[in-house]
């Protein structure tokens, strides 16, 4: 999440948390949830590492902290964003990083990016059909067939998802100049 709240403060400039809280609400929550509770948290982090600092003012007679990145922040924004995709929920990361690959400088490292992506789908996938080829193995006990249907019905829908996910970010990368 820290990432991301870094990727929101360069997109649109010094932010509240409520400020965020909106763009999470409005864009980036269509595939990363975050509470106000989670956004606070994400943020004491930021702040203890010296990615981001804030400015305090009132308005209207209340008090309100306005966040920016700091270098700091941008560098280690940037880093997560051109590094390996790490972490078990790929999807999430991989939305994440097409969401903020405009900013980057350019479609070299954009399409560096979305090779990263590919290639860590890739390697989910092949797990994946590993895991099938394993359980399509198994003389399965006829008490359980109804089980194992479902279960390998949701295995099957994994490799969809990965096998569409693949082909999309090819087509993204692929569309870069």
């Amino acid at each position: 999440m820290a990432n991301v709240i870094l990727g929101l403060l360069l997109l649109a400039g010094p932010q509240t948390i409520y400020a965020l809280n909106k763009h999470f609400e409005g864009g980036v929550g269509l595939f990363y949830r975050a509470s106000l509770g989670a956004l606070r948290g994400a943020l004491t982090g930021l702040l203890e590492r010296g990615e981001v600092t804030f400015t305090e003012s009132v308005e209207n007679g209340r008090s309100k902290k306005t966040y920016a990145p700091t270098e700091a922040g941008r560098a280690a924004f940037f880093a997560w964003l051109t590094g390996p995709v790490t972490g078990s929920d790929l999807e999430t990361q991989a939305l994440a990083r097409t969401f903020f690959l405009g900013l980057l400088p350019d479609d070299d490292a954009r399409r560096a990016v979305l090779d990263r992506i590919i290639e860590r789908a890739s390697a989910d996938e092949a797990e994946l059909r590993g895991v099938a080829a394993q359980l399509d193995s198994i003389q399965m006990p006829p008490e359980l067939a109804a089980v194992f249907r479902f279960q390998r019905a949701t295995l099957e829908y994994g490799l969809l998802t990965h096998r569409v996910g693949i082909e999309h970010f090819s087509r993204l990368r692929d569309s870069l100049a």
